[in-house]
C-alpha cells in the first residue's frame, strides 16, 4: 500500500535510544452534520437545552418506533465526500452496530459497515510554507451519535442526557498516511476547513461537533507497521498534537526495553498530557453488524449527485491558487486569507478594483491584527471592507501616507465614518508641495551641521533626516518626496 511506502522527512523522525524511529498516524474524525433535524428523527439536533429536551420516541427507543431517514443529512455527506474529492456510492447500506451502552438507548447504533455512501478520497494538506502531504481518505459513512452519560450530579448515580442521542455523524476514516503530529494537526485544521467552507459542519471542537479518535504507531524508518493503539475522543487539536507526542514516545521506551506494544483502546489525560489505558482491542466485543431491517438501502440518483457538485463554493485550494494568480500574492499570504469563508470574502471585497497586495497587507497586518487583539473576528469587525477599501484607496492615490492610514485606522475604528471624510476634516492630507517639504528639510540640515557631514560620510543616515522632516510635519510628508528632496541638498 501506498502508505506503508511514504517515509517521513529526517526532521520528524524520533531520537531513541537505539536509534531513529517514525510515528505512523491514522486518524477517524467524527463531524456532526450541520442540520436542524436529526438524522432518523425530526427532533432538533441544536447543541444545548435542558437535558433530554430535544429527544423524540425514536430517538428514546420506544418500542415500535422506526427511523425515517433525513435526506438532508444524506445530502451534507455526499457534499462533504465530493469536497474531499472522494468517490460517491449510488448505492449504501445502514447497518446495527451492537453494543451496550448507558447513553445508547437502542442497544445498537445504525452506522454504515461495508458499503458507506462516500468511498476513496484525498485531501491536500499545507503543514508548512514548504510542505505539503497529500492524505488519502479511505471512506465517509454516516452513523448516529449516542447521548451522554453525566458522572458529576450525584454522589452516588449517574444521569443520562439523550440531546445528543440520534445526530448526524459522518466518520471520515484517512489512511495511516500522516507521519508527524504537525501533520495531524493540520490534516484536521484542513478538514475542519473544508467543512465550514461547504456548511456541512461547523467544527466547534469545543462544543463536541467534531472530535476524531487517534491511531499511532511506530516503526523503524520505512519498516514494517508497528501494533497501533488508539486514542479515543480527543476534542481539541492542541491536545491530539500532545497525545501523538507522548503516545509515541511511550512506544518507542517499551520496543526499545524490549517489550512489545499491545493493541488497546487509550484515553488522553489533557491535565497530566499523557494517555492511558482504557481497554484492550484483543478483549473487545464483535460489534455483530448486520443490515438494519428497518431502513432500505439508500439508492442515490446521479443526476441528484451531480446537481450537488455543481453548486458547491470554491474551495480553499481552489481559492488560494486564484488568490496567488489573480491578486500576485505569496502562497502564504493566500493561505492566511482563505482559512476562513468570512475572511476571504472580505478580502476580495477589499481588493476589487484595487492593487492585490496592497489590499491583503492591510486585510491581514492591519485588520486581522486588531481583531485578534481584541478577540473580534471578521464578522464582528467595526470595520467594514468599504471602509478599508476606502483607506487603501487613499494610500494609492497618494492622499494619505502609511502612517497616516493607520491613524485613520484607528479613528474608523472606535469612531466609524468614511475615510476620505476623516481625512478632510482632520486635515491629515499627505503634504505633496515640494515647496513646503523643501522649507521643512532646509530647517532641519540648517539646525543640524555635524549630522549633514555624518551623512555625507554615511549615506546610511538619511533616514535620521527623513525622520524629523516627518515629524516637524506631522507625518504629512511625502515620504519620497522628502528622500528625494533630501539626497538633493546633501549632494548623496
Amino acid at each position: 500500500m501506498e502508505s506503508a511506502k511514504r517515509v517521513a522527512d529526517k526532521k520528524d523522525w524520533i531520537k531513541g535510544a537505539t536509534g531513529d524511529w517514525e510515528v505512523i498516524i491514522g486518524l477517524e474524525v467524527h463531524a456532526q452534520v450541520l442540520s436542524k433535524a436529526k438524522l432518523f428523527s425530526g427532533s432538533s439536533a441544536e447543541f444545548g437545552g435542558d437535558p433530554n429536551a430535544h429527544v423524540s420516541t425514536v430517538d428514546a427507543a420506544m418500542p415500535g418506533m422506526l427511523p425515517v431517514i433525513n435526506k438532508f443529512c444524506v445530502e451534507q455527506a455526499v457534499r462533504t465526500g465530493l469536497g474531499l474529492k472522494a468517490q460517491i456510492n449510488n448505492y449504501s447500506v445502514f447497518d446495527r452496530k451492537n453494543y451496550f451502552y448507558p447513553d445508547l438507548p437502542q442497544g445498537y447504533q445504525i452506522s454504515q459497515y461495508k458499503q458507506p455512501v462516500v468511498g476513496e478520497g484525498q485531501v491536500l494538506v499545507d503543514v508548512d510554507a514548504d510542505t505539503t502531504v497529500t492524505v488519502g481518505i479511505e471512506r465517509l459513512h454516516l452513523e448516529q451519535d449516542a447521548g451522554k452519560s453525566l458522572h458529576d450530579q450525584h454522589p452516588n448515580m449517574s444521569f443520562v442526557d439523550l440531546n445528543r442521542s440520534g445526530c448526524a455523524l459522518m466518520e471520515i476514516v484517512s489512511r495511516p498516511d500522516m507521519r508527524s503530529a504537525d501533520e495531524a494537526k493540520a490534516y484536521v485544521t484542513k478538514l475542519r476547513q473544508i467543512m465550514r467552507y461547504l456548511g456541512t459542519c461547523d467544527g466547534n471542537m469545543e462544543q463536541g461537533s467534531m472530535r476524531a479518535d487517534v491511531n499511532v504507531s511506530v516503526r523503524r524508518p520505512g519498516g514494517e507497521f508497528g501494533t497501533r493503539c488508539e486514542i479515543k475522543n480527543v476534542n481539541s487539536i492542541r491536545f491530539m498534537g500532545q497525545a501523538i507526542e507522548y503516545e509515541a514516545r511511550r512506544q518507542i521506551g517499551i520496543l526499545e526495553d524490549g517489550g512489545k506494544i499491545d493493541q488497546e483502546t487509550r484515553l488522553f489525560d489533557a491535565r497530566k498530557g499523557e494517555t492511558r489505558s482504557m481497554r484492550s482491542k484483543e478483549e473487545a466485543h464483535d460489534y455483530r453488524y448486520f443490515p438494519d431491517p428497518d431502513l432500505l438501502p439508500l439508492e442515490l440518483e446521479q443526476a441528484w449527485v451531480d446537481g450537488i457538485a455543481a453548486a458547491l463554493p470554491e474551495l480553499p485550494d481552489e481559492k488560494k491558487s486564484r488568490f496567488v494568480k489573480t491578486y500576485g500574492l505569496s502562497a502564504y499570504d493566500a493561505s492566511v486569507l482563505v482559512s476562513e469563508r468570512a475572511s476571504a470574502d472580505y478580502f476580495e471585497s477589499v481588493a476589487k478594483g484595487r492593487d492585490g497586495k496592497l489590499a491583503a497587507n492591510w486585510v491581514i497586518n492591519e485588520l486581522f491584527g486588531r481583531l485578534n487583539k481584541e478577540g473580534k473576528t471578521v464578522e464582528t469587525s467595526p470595520v467594514s471592507a468599504t471602509q478599508i477599501g476606502g483607506i487603501v484607496n487613499l494610500i494609492a492615490a497618494g492622499t494619505i501616507s502609511g502612517k497616516i492610514a493607520k491613524d485613520v485606522f484607528e479613528i474608523i475604528w472606535t469612531e466609524g465614518g468614511n475615510p476620505a471624510d476623516v481625512v478632510e476634516a482632520r486635515g491629515l492630507k499627505q503634504v505633496t508641495d515640494t515647496g513646503a517639504i523643501e522649507k521643512a528639510v532646509d530647517e532641519i540640515v540648517a539646525a543640524n551641521p555635524d549630522k549633514v557631514e555624518a551623512a555625507r560620510a554615511k549615506p546610511n543616515m538619511l533616514g535620521w533626516f527623513v525622520g524629523q522632516v516627518m515629524k516637524s510635519t506631522g507625518g504629512k510628508a511625502n515620504p519620497q518626496a522628502v528622500n528625494d528632496i533630501l539626497k538633493a541638498k546633501l549632494g548623496l
